[in-house]
């Protein structure tokens, strides 16, 4: 596809082209690349929950609460650190050049946690899912900024709502693993150590690919001036016709301090930063410790592999039949009900369904094990239709190329902070005031997620990247 119009700015010819472009395979090759690394990503996280039930069946003893809520959460800080830096350094050398080092990370924080990790070492353990969390904290900040910047302006949504829509796979490959191992009869003190193991699989395979593909085409004209060379390489990705411009007119550098001085930029962090703080503090609170939130509805004649699998396959139900089609419904409805409507639409729905777990604690009884399952489960659909695929889809949409990263990075960064204080406190909060309390407070928490999106985040929908995030008012000569 040649550029568009001559003269002036040609560097606009190739980002024009990018916007307008039919989607292609060069969308569908980015989307297997980012997206596999999403699948693991989620897989990684959500498995722990799991791990943490099965520790004392393979010789853990003597494992707290406490314990347990700092494993749980190691990862989710370290997460919020990753996304940071990654974020940061995206924006000053480039997407290309640090993409796949993530998952050099995740791959040997995975590896670490289930072979070099002695039986009961839990300062060990946490130390590796420490590792495996800066990887993961920095795929959510780069995935989703090239993902977005490699995007047509009609499917954008769609695209890297596809990318993030692959941790609703990694939400069922948990328990479906689990089950089939325990169907196979694996001993507990083996199967936490596969299931950790299995984790690097998926990076070991998309890792290669990361690394050879090209600078994106945005941060390429608009931040490093686009040349030669990352002509030919993009045309190579992509199969286009494009053109070097001169670079006459580009972005001007912000340092980190500029990025949060900036009016626009600060409320847009703090629109993007809040409402994913407080969606996170929900699903992964929610999600991670699903063993102490299901405790309730398992009958209490059921102990050991047996209640293990019991919860297992709750969870499982939940995720199928609530989280999965959350996910891809939003996924295919964002471009056109637009991101603002859905993540306010999902965070109703949160306090309603959070709401009525509160009012109506008799349903957390093994008595109602079916109507706790679909209330709760209604609650999971609207996390994913809703918040937790726009929180992801917004920042990168909202924030100019040479913030984009950091912006980004920020943002991620506030969802695995609240990601982490669900976790670690959510026990705490349950055993001082009840799970039915818990949910009030999860209530609240959504209800301040809705006002937050209605009066700071725009709408992004329909716009090319550009007029999205006010490139313009950053250019310099």
């Amino acid at each position: 596809m040649d550029r568009e119009g001559s003269g002036g700015d040609p560097d606009k010819g190739v980002l024009a082209s990018f916007d307008s472009v039919r989607d292609s395979t060069f969308h569908r090759k980015t989307l297997i690349i980012s997206g596999m690394g999403f699948f693991t990503d989620a897989y990684d996280i959500f498995i722990i929950g799991v791990v943490t039930s099965l520790l004392p069946l393979g010789g853990w003893t003597g494992i707290t609460n406490l314990d347990i809520s700092i494993l749980d959460s190691s990862s989710l800080l370290a997460a919020a650190i990753g996304a940071i830096v990654f974020g940061r350094v995206i924006d000053r050398i480039g997407r290309g050049r640090v993409y796949g080092l993530e998952m050099f990370l995740l791959i040997l924080g995975a590896i670490g946690s289930a072979i070099q990790t002695p039986v009961g070492s839990l300062y060990a353990l946490t130390a590796w899912r420490f590792i495996l969390g800066i990887g993961i904290g920095g795929d959510y900040a780069s995935s989703s900024v090239i993902m977005t910047e490699y995007s047509n302006t009609k499917s954008r949504g769609k695209w890297v709502g596809m990318v993030f829509s692959m941790q609703s796979i990694g939400f069922l490959a948990g328990p479906g693993i689990t089950l089939a191992m325990l169907y196979f009869s694996v001993p507990a003190s083996l199967l936490w150590r596969l299931l950790l193991f299995f984790g690097a699989i998926p990076a070991l395979v998309v890792i290669y690919y990361r690394r050879k593909m090209p600078e994106t085409p945005r941060y390429t004209a608009s931040v490093a001036g686009i040349t030669g060379k990352s002509v030919t390489e993009l045309e190579k990705y992509t199969g286009m016709k494009l053109e070097a411009g001169n670079g006459n007119e580009r972005l001007r550098k912000m340092s980190f301090r500029q990025v949060l001085s900036d009016r626009r930029l600060l409320l847009l962090i703090i629109g993007t930063s809040l409402s994913w703080f407080l969606m996170d503090w929900a699903l992964y609170g929610n999600t991670i410790m699903s063993d102490f939130m299901l405790k309730s509805v398992v009958p209490s004649s059921l102990s050991g592999i047996s209640r293990v699998y019991y919860k297992t396959e709750i969870t499982g139900v939940i995720f199928a039949l609530f989280a999965f089609p959350g996910y891809w419904l939003a996924t295919f409805t964002l471009d056109r009900l637009g991101r603002k409507f859905i993540q306010s639409t999902g965070f109703l729905m949160m306090a309603i369904t959070f709401g009525l777990l509160f009012i109506f604690p008799f349903l957390e009884t093994s008595s109602h094990v079916v109507d706790f399952v679909v209330i709760y489960g209604l609650s999971y659909f609207f996390i994913e239709f809703g918040p937790n695929l726009t929180t992801f889809v917004y920042p990168p949409e909202v924030f100019p190329a040479q913030a984009r990263g950091t912006g980004t990075g920020i943002a991620a960064s506030a969802g695995k902070i609240g990601a982490f204080l669900g976790t670690f406190l959510n026990l705490v909060i349950q055993a001082a005031i009840g799970t039915a309390g818990l949910f009030s407070i999860l209530a609240i928490f959504s209800l301040l997620g809705l006002f937050v999106t209605v009066l700071l985040l725009p709408e992004p929908g329909r716009k090319d990247l550009g007029t999205s995030s006010g490139e313009s008012l950053y250019l310099t000569s």
